[in-house]
């Protein structure tokens, strides 16, 4: 068996909406259609992929980071992105590689879990 791709990324949390709103405010993922389970949740999409789970109801003293170290997704316009992490307070850490020069920004979301934005090499910082 061969993997063809990466399929989606799960988070726990004990506030959907926020976690929601989080995530499309920060980096434009849009609700989307969801199996009906039988627990809270949204599935959130990317281009018309639903590329972030959302599994809701679980008590604050269940989000403990795993094995997995973080989520990476590949954004645009790093000046702005830095810009909207900062109107929403969100500390961030932004570096480049020395080798490739690819920018990548790191930044936890509000269950803890750590988000990688990954920014082409002739990006800007600053607008």
């Amino acid at each position: 068996m061969a993997v063809a791709g990466m399929n989606h990324f799960t988070i726990l949390t004990d506030d959907v909406d926020n976690t929601v709103s989080f995530y499309g405010d920060l980096l434009g993922l849009e609700p989307g259609p969801r199996p009906k389970f039988n627990f809270p949740g949204a599935w959130l999409y990317a281009g018309g992929q639903p590329i972030l789970h959302v599994i809701g109801g679980r008590p604050k003293s269940e989000l403990k980071p795993g094995v997995i170290d973080h989520m990476a997704f590949s954004g645009k316009d790093l000046a702005a992105t830095l810009s909207v992490l900062k109107a929403h307070a969100v500390k961030y850490d932004c570096r480049q590689q020395a080798d490739t020069g690819l920018w990548q920004v790191f930044f936890l979301d509000p269950n803890g879990a750590k988000v990688e934005l990954d920014f082409a090499a002739n990006e800007r910082v600053d607008a």
